[in-house]
């Protein structure tokens, strides 16, 4: 099987790396190292008082090198939403992945089929999510085929998924999930492993109170159908799902057995506008867009990061104000340009020339858009480049 191979870090990034954050060029995605691993530490931290599984969303980072610090920080395994980010996570090293989402396609299984029997062999798993008969058979012929043509017993473990308020994938919870879980248990290849229960639209609710009241109703699904499940005679030996909007409400449910936030790592601008819940973790915003002003008119000057290296779909990037009040908001200048005008009666805007950051309103998406993180340490004003962290995944799309 042919995972992907990385390209060659250009001689200019390699350079960067033990100089000021002046040397880096704009528009740049910049991660401040410190504030990201006080994120990891304190995730991890909750994960252990509560005692409670905590497999991080990749999607979000897609770095096989994150992942692994992840990991290495007490994470079972990492979330991914493609194939193409699971192959992209076992070519960097990491060897427990769970595709969280349906695959279909034949081509596509074949390729899961192929990536479970090498972390087999390798002592790894991979499990995935699905929501269909149809989507059972087909990954089960899948395995079979790739069993036959390896003779290796390979067994990969697969999550119903069910539909908690999300609208989008999943099978209704109650008794089209017991069914389910039936046909996955006819194939040998195929091992149910539990129940994916995660809402996505509870993660940007902005109160705790919004927010308790839509997981309340997900626990509520998932514990009805675990017990169903469980009369049957089928173990459901786990419950996963939640993000980093909601995690403290599904681990205290007593029904969740893993959580799979990922944003926390990086706190993107539209997860800040969440009231916090007192029980959640303080996050730090991690990820950044640094940019510089390149012209000025009138009242207003414009930067040289458009929205071609920050997502704009949960709203435009802030900008950092280093704990001061704001001076500036941002506005889409298109591809390239981002129009910067006075967020209060009196306030400066700044020189040509001059250094910004951005905050991005989506990290995930942001992510996507770049080959590469440059990580400082010592703060964004006077810190040090440490270290370029590769985007694998970026692109991976099927």
């Amino acid at each position: 099987m042919n995972l992907p191979t990385k390209t060659p870090l250009s001689e200019a990034l390699r350079l960067l790396i033990g100089q000021g954050v002046d040397a880096i060029d704009t528009p740049a995605l910049v991660l401040d190292l410190d504030a990201m691993k006080r994120n990891l530490a304190r995730m991890a931290e909750f994960a252990k008082k509560h005692d409670i599984r905590w497999r991080p969303h990749a999607k979000m980072h897609k770095s096989s090198a994150l992942a692994k610090l992840q990991m290495q920080a007490g994470a079972v395994g990492v979330c991914v939403q493609k194939t193409a980010e699971a192959e992209a996570m076992v070519a960097g090293g990491v060897t427990n992945v769970y595709i969280s989402n349906e695959v279909i396609a034949p081509h596509k299984l074949a390729r899961v089929a192929a990536l479970s029997h090498m972390l087999a062999a390798e002592r790894g798993q991979l499990a995935i999510a699905v929501d269909s008969a149809e989507g059972v058979a087909r990954l089960a012929q899948a395995m079979n085929e790739r069993r036959a043509a390896t003779g290796i017993p390979a067994v990969i473990d697969v999550f119903v998924e069910l539909d908690v308020g999300q609208g989008r994938c999943g099978v209704a919870p109650g008794q089209a999930a017991v069914a389910l879980a039936h046909e996955v248990r006819k194939h040998p290849a195929l091992r149910f492993a539990g129940l994916q229960a995660y809402q996505g639209k509870a993660q940007h609710l902005r109160s705790p109170q919004e927010r308790r009241d839509a997981i309340a109703s997900v626990v509520q699904d998932a514990e009805t159908t675990r017990k169903l499940i469980e009369r049957e005679g089928i173990a459901v030996d786990l419950v996963t799902g939640a993000g980093t909007g909601s995690f403290v409400l599904e681990a205290a449910s007593g029904v969740f057995g893993e959580l799979q936030a990922g944003s926390f790592l990086f706190m993107d601008g539209d997860y800040a506008k969440n009231e916090r819940d007192p029980a959640q973790p303080q996050f730090e915003h991690a990820l950044f867009v640094k940019t510089q002003v390149m012209s000025a008119a009138g009242g207003h000057v414009v930067c040289d990061a458009g929205h071609k290296c920050h997502a704009i779909d949960s709203g435009m990037p802030t900008v950092y104000s280093f704990g001061s009040e704001p001076e500036l908001e941002y506005f889409n200048g298109g591809d390239e340009h981002g129009i910067l005008r006075r967020a209060r009666p009196g306030a400066e805007l700044p020189a040509l020339g001059r250094t910004l950051w951005l905050i991005p309103g989506h990290c995930d998406p942001t992510v996507n858009l770049h080959d590469t993180m440059i990580g400082v340490t010592g703060g964004l004003k006077a810190g040090k480049v440490e270290r370029i962290i590769r985007v694998d995944a970026r692109g991976a799309l099927t």
